[in-house]
C-alpha cells in the first residue's frame, strides 16, 4: 500500500495533476499481463515510451520481473519508423508497444518498404482510440497478434483489454483481474446494452487520487454503495452483447492526440492570460486518428491577435503538441441558451485561419516546390497553398508528420 511512484498528467486549470499509484496497483497491472501474455526469457521488449508517460512503467518492469530481455530504444527513437524497423530486426524484439498513431505512421512505412519483421510476435496499443482501418492494416502486412488496451493514468496504466482480430470491429475489450467497469447514464444509473454511458472504473488499481488536491479528488474519486471507490473516466462507451466494451469519446473537454492526453482547458487558461485577449476557445477538428486543435480568439479592444506572439506565448508554458494549429478571431462566441459556449456552433477552420493576416508568398525554385509539395502530401487538414514563409509546425507539422515529409 505505500507509493510506487508520482506522474503529473495535465489539469483542466491550468496546473499539472500528481496521480499517486501504490505498488499493489502497479504489481496487479503487471501479474495480469504476465498471466495473459507469458513472456518467457526467449522474449525481448523494445523499451521505447518516454518515461513521462506511464506506458514505460509496464516497458521497464515487465521484462525485468519475468527474464524477459529489456532493450532500451535511443532517445526519440519512438517518432522514428526506421529506426524501430532496424531496432525490432537488429535486436530480434518479440513484443512492443505503440500508440495509434505513431502505429498507422509505422506501418506506412512498412508498406513502403515491404519488411515482414519476423521475430515481432506481439503489438500492443494504447494511449488512444484505434481505428478499424489501422488495425486491418496491421493484420494485412504483419503476421503479428494485435492486443487493444485502455485505461487512464488513475488506474494503473490500463484497466481493460482484449486481442483484435481480423474482421472484427475494434473494442477495448473487458476489465482485467481485480478491476471493474460500470457504465452509468447522466443520473447515475447503469446503462444496458447498446445504450451510452460514462465509464466508472472500481478494483485494486485505482490511485491514491490527486498530490496535494483533496477537492478534485472527492470529484473524480467517489464512494460507491459496497464501500469501493470509483473513478469517472469522462469517457462515453457502451456494453456490446458480447461483453465488451466500445469506446464513443469523451464526455468532457478533455482529449487525446497522438497519445497525449490534454486538457483543453489548459490551453484557454494560459492563451486568455495573454494581455491581449478576453476570451479563448480551443476545439479539435479532424478524424480521430489525425486531429489538429483550433483556437477561437476574442481580442481585447483595439487589439488583433497575432498567432506568432500567441504561440510564443503558449510555448513558455505548455508542450509543442498543445499549440494549437489554426487561429481563427470572432467578436462573440456562440453560446447556447443556458449561456455556455456552444462548442457545436463554432465555425469550422478555412483556408485562412492558419496563419491570420500572414502574407501569402508561393514557391519559385525547384527546391520551394518541392518542400512545398513534400508538406502539402504530409499535412493531410492544411486546406490553403503552402507558401515560403510557412512554418511546418504553425501549419499542423508535428514529429510523426515530419516522417511524412
Amino acid at each position: 500500500r505505500n507509493p510506487a511512484y508520482l506522474i503529473y498528467t495535465s489539469g483542466s486549470t491550468g496546473h499539472p495533476k500528481g496521480v499517486l499509484i501504490d505498488h499493489r496497483a502497479i504489481t496487479n497491472r503487471l501479474r495480469w499481463m504476465q498471466d495473459t501474455y507469458h513472456l518467457t526469457t526467449d522474449d525481448r521488449i523494445l523499451q521505447k515510451t518516454p518515461h513521462t508517460f506511464d506506458v514505460s512503467v509496464w516497458e521497464f518492469f515487465w521484462p525485468l520481473t519475468t527474464g524477459a530481455t529489456l532493450v532500451m530504444a535511443q532517445p526519440d527513437g519512438h517518432r522514428d519508423p526506421t529506426y524501430l524497423t532496424q531496432a525490432i530486426t537488429r535486436h530480434h524484439i518479440t513484443t512492443i508497444h505503440f500508440v495509434p498513431s505513431m502505429l498507422r505512421a509505422f506501418t506506412t512505412h512498412l508498406t513502403t518498404t515491404g519488411d515482414t519483421l519476423p521475430t515481432l510476435r506481439r503489438i500492443i496499443c494504447s494511449g488512444e482510440a484505434l481505428p478499424d482501418d489501422l488495425a486491418h492494416t496491421v493484420h494485412t502486412h504483419l503476421n503479428t497478434e494485435l492486443h487493444n488496451l485502455y485505461g487512464p493514468t488513475e488506474a494503473a496504466i490500463d484497466v481493460t483489454a482484449t486481442e483484435c482480430h481480423p474482421g472484427h470491429p475494434v473494442t477495448i475489450g473487458q476489465p482485467i483481474t481485480n478491476t471493474q467497469a460500470h457504465i452509468h447514464d447522466p443520473w447515475g444509473n447503469p446503462t444496458p446494452i447498446g445504450v451510452p454511458g460514462e465509464l466508472l472504473l472500481t478494483g485494486i488499481q485505482l490511485a491514491r487520487g490527486y498530490h496535494h488536491q483533496p477537492a478534485l479528488t472527492a470529484e473524480r474519486f467517489t464512494p460507491t454503495a459496497g464501500g469501493q471507490r470509483a473513478y469517472h473516466t469522462g469517457d462515453l462507451t457502451r456494453w456490446t452483447p458480447n461483453g465488451t466494451i466500445e469506446y464513443l469519446g469523451r464526455l468532457d473537454h478533455q482529449i487525446k492526440i497522438r497519445g497525449h492526453r490534454i486538457e483543453l482547458g489548459e490551453i484557454e487558461t494560459t492563451l486568455t492570460n495573454h494581455p491581449h485577449l478576453t476570451a479563448a476557445v480551443v476545439h479539435p477538428h479532424g478524424p480521430t486518428h489525425d486531429q489538429h486543435l483550433v483556437a477561437y480568439l476574442i481580442p481585447t479592444p483595439g487589439h488583433t491577435p497575432d498567432p506568432d506572439e500567441l504561440r510564443t506565448h503558449l510555448r513558455a508554458h505548455l508542450p509543442e503538441v498543445m499549440i494549437p494549429t489554426h487561429w481563427i478571431t470572432l467578436t462573440e462566441l456562440p453560446l447556447t441558451t443556458s449561456g455556455k459556449t456552444n462548442r457545436k456552433a463554432l465555425p469550422p477552420p478555412d483556408a485562412n485561419a492558419h496563419h491570420g493576416q500572414r502574407e501569402h508568398t508561393p514557391p519559385d525554385t525547384p527546391t520551394q516546390r518541392l518542400i512545398a509539395d513534400a508538406y502539402t502530401h504530409a499535412l493531410t487538414n492544411h486546406t490553403r497553398p503552402v507558401g515560403i514563409h510557412d512554418r511546418f509546425f504553425d501549419i499542423g507539422g508535428d514529429s510523426i508528420r515530419a516522417i511524412r515529409v
